[in-house]
This record gives C-alpha cells, sequence and structure tokens, in this order.
C-alpha cells in the first residue's frame, strides 16, 4: 500500500491527518501574494507542517486506507504500523526518511527530528489549475514620453484640398456641439423634475412619520416580556469527542459532556453513517488545538475535524 499517496490525498481535504504512532501532518492556508523582487505571482495554497506530538490514532487515515484499498480495519491498521516502522527504521539507519511530494525528515544530532516540506505539490483544492507566473512592469510614462518627442518632431502639412476638408470637420463638430447643449439642457431639466419629486416623497414620508409617532395605541392585558438567551456556536474546527452508530448513544454522550461543563453539541453523520458528538467548535484552528491538547488529558480518542458545517 501506498500510505504516503493516502496522506496526499487526505490532505487536499483536511487540516489535520494523524499518521498513528509517528505524529501528525498540519496544513494551512497561505493568502495569494507577489515577490516584487522576482517579479513573480504565486497563487494561494497549503502549507505543510508537521507536529511530533500528536500520534494517538484518531480514525481518518485507517478508515479512509479501509474504504479505497477495500480492505478490513485491523488490516489497515497493520499497514500503518509497518509503514511507520520503516520510517523510524530510515531516520535510524540514513538519518532521514523521504514522503513524496509532502516532506522530508531529518534526524537531527540532537535526536531531533526536522521536517522539511516540498513545495512542488499545492493541496488548496481552489487553486486547482493555477500556477505561478512572471510578469515585467509596464513603463507606460516612457512610451507616453517617446511619443510626445515624435509628435514635436513630425511636421504637418495643409494642402487646399486637405483645408476644405478641415472646414467641412469644423462645421461637423459645431453641429455636433449645438446638439451636446441641447442634450445638456435636457439633461438639467430632467435632473430639476427629479429633485422635485425627491423632495416630495421627502414631505410624504415625514407627514407619515408625524402620524404614526401621534397614534396613541392601548392592550388591556399586555403579555409579559420573555427573554431568550441562545448561544449558537460556530466555527470550522471542530472538538470530537466520538462517533456513535446509534444516534440515541450520541445524544446521551451529548448530556454527559454537557453536565461535565462542555458545550457539547451533534453536527450530523458523516459518510461512514456515524453520529458525531463534539465538544465545541471554533473560529480558528489555534484556538482548536489547545482545547484539543487540554481534552486528551482525560480523553485521548478526542481529534480535531476541520468541515465547514
Amino acid at each position: 500500500m501506498n500510505i504516503a499517496k493516502h496522506i496526499q490525498d487526505l490532505l487536499y481535504r483536511y487540516e489535520c491527518v494523524i499518521l498513528p504512532g509517528f505524529g501528525a501532518f498540519l496544513s494551512q492556508k497561505q493568502s495569494a501574494h507577489i515577490d516584487e523582487e522576482t517579479e513573480s505571482f504565486y497563487p494561494p495554497k497549503k502549507t505543510v507542517s508537521f507536529n511530533r506530538q500528536l500520534q494517538k490514532n484518531d480514525g481518518l487515515l485507517a478508515n479512509y486506507i479501509a474504504e479505497a484499498e477495500k480492505v478490513s480495519y485491523s488490516n489497515s491498521i497493520y499497514a500503518i504500523s509497518e509503514f511507520v516502522a520503516s520510517l523510524e527504521k530510515s531516520l535510524e539507519e540514513d538519518r532521514h526518511a523521504d514522503l513524496a511530494n509532502i516532506g522530508k525528515f531529518v534526524f537531527s544530532s540532537e535526536s531531533n527530528i526536522a521536517f522539511e516540506p516540498y513545495n512542488n505539490v499545492n493541496y488548496f483544492m481552489d487553486s486547482f489549475g493555477l500556477d505561478s507566473f512572471q510578469a515585467g512592469v509596464v513603463n507606460r510614462e516612457e512610451y507616453k514620453k517617446q511619443v510626445e518627442e515624435i509628435e514635436e518632431k513630425t511636421p504637418f502639412l495643409f494642402t487646399p484640398e486637405r483645408r476644405k476638408s478641415s472646414y467641412l470637420k469644423y462645421a461637423a463638430v459645431g453641429i455636433l456641439a449645438l446638439g451636446l447643449s441641447g442634450l445638456a439642457g435636457l439633461n438639467i431639466y430632467s435632473d430639476q423634475v427629479s429633485k422635485h419629486n425627491i423632495a416630495e416623497q421627502q414631505e410624504a414620508e415625514g407627514q407619515l412619520q408625524q402620524q404614526i409617532q401621534q397614534a396613541t395605541f392601548i392592550i388591556d392585558n399586555p403579555l409579559p416580556a420573555v427573554t431568550f438567551n441562545v448561544e449558537k456556536q460556530s466555527g470550522n474546527y471542530h472538538i470530537v469527542a466520538g462517533a456513535f452508530r446509534v444516534e440515541e448513544n450520541a445524544a446521551k454522550k451529548v448530556d454527559e459532556l454537557r453536565a461535565e461543563g462542555h458545550k457539547a453539541r451533534l453536527i450530523g453523520a458523516n459518510k461512514y453513517g456515524l453520529h458525531q458528538v463534539v465538544y465545541a467548535s471554533h473560529q480558528t484552528r489555534r484556538d482548536a488545538v489547545n482545547m484539543l491538547l487540554e481534552v486528551k488529558k482525560t480523553n485521548e480518542s478526542a481529534w480535531l475535524l476541520v468541515q465547514e458545517l
């Protein structure tokens, strides 16, 4: 099995792909930018980084391999463990390990693993088909100066025939000016009519508002005011507590987490038909990762889901 290829496929859709027992690949969107030194334009892309601390299996990679390769979940787990073992062996023997189109791991002298991402693949799906290009600066002022110099040096000769045609041109220009002046007068009259209509409309609206303010509404039995405090969660970063085949079990889990003080809720079923329960949702990835590290102290199976609801 080509585990690296499956990791690439998931990086297009998710911002956190965990390789169980080894670490997690994190992708973050980077906006389009222009390099003024090289005069090059670069489209939006995803930059890939690596976090050694996130090693707990969240089921994302294993389930994807099982579906793509048509194998059982246990076989996909075994294939992942074999792949991780080969990476560890390469780091020990060769002091480096490569993942095609993802990045390179280097085992430093301080016994630390450094990750160097490759930039030959853009994992941002909205930039599909876009590539960087180089464009020079257009010197418009320089061309303008050249034209002005040519005009100064070029003589203009008028023959009798050309003079006659010039007189006709002047006459046409005069007729056109008269027509434009008449059109301008018509536009001025239209503007005056429009201003008059607007003034009348504003006066009518003012009278209506005055009548509304003077009106009195009498209610014999007024209803008591009711205040609802509704807190709506938003954000595309969700801390998943678990996924349940039976929706009733998912609802019970929500009640348990809310009793513990979490803003738990159901976010619907995934493509495997499992009802997902989340601790909370966040606007930024940083807040979500901070909460994930805190939650893992009591629930090691919790994981981060990036999905727009």
